[in-house]
């Protein structure tokens, strides 16, 4: 039979999981049953229960908004209710306000993520639970998988003076943990402690990925069309934070890097003398349709995932750093402009977690293993605190 997402378990009973008739769904294209029907048409067909209103995160309801888009409140047209962004013109707009849970019994959230600390579905996730604490109003998360499996950990914990809306809380870059247990994370560690249901899924075990799960997928948001692009999304969001393309306005977002001034051959060799597991690099051009080098000749490399129980992404995107500061130091720079609501601090410092990597770690002297080897200590802490509230 496969998985059952969480939504999946939920319609089996539902009236277990809510408080009261009214209902509000934080969701968006992602929240399907596994015979691809959308929760909002399911539940506009029962008599016991009532949609009040509807909240969409980054994106939109639809997922058909840009990264960085500011997005407007709405009117949903299939279903002709009111529809709050929680992702508008600026920080204030990512929580919702106590006002906005008026006539709500029940908040429910499911959003398919990503399993990387700095997709930001899991943060207005946790905003919403704070809001549902003042006002009253029970929180029911439908549990969905890590697309990248439940196991694999990788990378370093947020400081608290680099924390924002892509590292809200101490997170590994990779946590290998669902949104429901990390809801349940949030709750004991950070103080929102509302009144939460997780609704667990069926048949789900930590060793799977997405494509071992038997459940449709749909692209969580506009540059992840594939779990192939999860795989290597925890690592190469991490070219956000400087000026290279990381392949936004191609088809293939996150599995290219590239500039104008790259020559690729010269590029592929630096990396693949590194001998990283799992992956190889393979010379490409590209030519991004928008934001980055739009409309330019970019050469750079196409990142083939060969293993991807030994591929790590983090550390992979670091070397992709750090090999073209080393190849091109005057023509590689970091992103000056805003990143995510935040201008005083530099974005590659708030996706790292840290300065050190753009203060310390592209030093010719510093080796990869080294970097690596920096993030036990926080493994190791972040292990301790993560297995308290594994579901599976």
């Amino acid at each position: 039979m496969g998985v059952l997402s969480g939504l999946d378990v939920f319609f089996k009973e539902p009236t277990k999981y809510v408080q009261g008739k009214n209902l509000g769904l934080l969701v968006n294209h992602t929240s399907l049953t596994r015979n691809y029907f959308h929760s909002i048409v399911h539940l506009k067909s029962r008599n016991d229960l009532k949609i009040i209103k509807l909240f969409a995160p980054e994106h939109g309801l639809y997922g058909v908004d840009q990264d960085m888009a500011k997005i407007a409140d709405a009117k949903d047209p299939v279903s002709g209710l009111a529809v709050q962004s929680l992702y508008g013109k600026d920080s204030k707009s990512l929580t919702p306000s106590v006002e906005a849970l008026n006539d709500i019994d029940t908040l429910i959230f499911d959003i398919q993520d990503i399993g990387a600390r700095y997709y930001t579905f899991i943060y207005t996730m946790a905003n919403c639970m704070k809001v549902c604490k003042e006002a009253g109003v029970r929180f029911v998360v439908c549990d969905r998988p890590n697309p990248i499996n439940g196991i694999q950990i990788e990378g370093n914990l947020v400081r608290e003076d680099q924390r924002s809306f892509v590292g809200q809380y101490p997170l590994l870059n990779r946590h290998g943990m669902t949104a429901g247990e990390l809801a349940q994370l949030f709750r004991e560690e950070f103080e929102l402690d509302c009144d939460l249901k997780i609704v667990p899924m069926e048949g789900w075990k930590r060793e799977m990925w997405y494509d071992q799960t038997g459940l449709p997928w749909v692209a969580p948001s506009p540059n992840m069309p594939t779990l192939e692009t999860a795989v290597i999304y925890p690592g190469m969001c991490l070219i956000e934070g400087t000026h290279l393309s990381e392949g936004r306005g191609t088809t293939q977002p996150f599995e290219l890097v590239g500039a104008p001034y790259i020559d690729s051959p010269k590029l592929a060799n630096e990396l693949i003398k590194e001998d990283l597991p799992g992956v190889f690099f393979r010379p490409h051009y590209f030519k991004p349709t928008f934001q980055k080098w739009a409309n330019q000749v970019c050469g750079g490399v196409f990142i083939h995932v060969t293993d991807r129980t030994k591929f790590k992404p983090f550390l992979t995107s670091i070397a992709v750093i750090k090999a073209i500061a080393k190849l091109y130091p005057n023509e590689f720079e970091w992103r000056k402009e805003p990143y995510e609501f935040v201008s005083d601090r530099p974005a590659i410092d708030l996706l790292y977690g840290s300065t050190e990597l753009r203060k310390s770690w592209l030093s010719p002297e510093m080796i990869l293993s080294e970097i690596e080897a920096s993030w036990e200590d926080d493994k190791e802490r972040f292990q301790e605190i993560r297995k308290k509230y594994l579901l599976y």
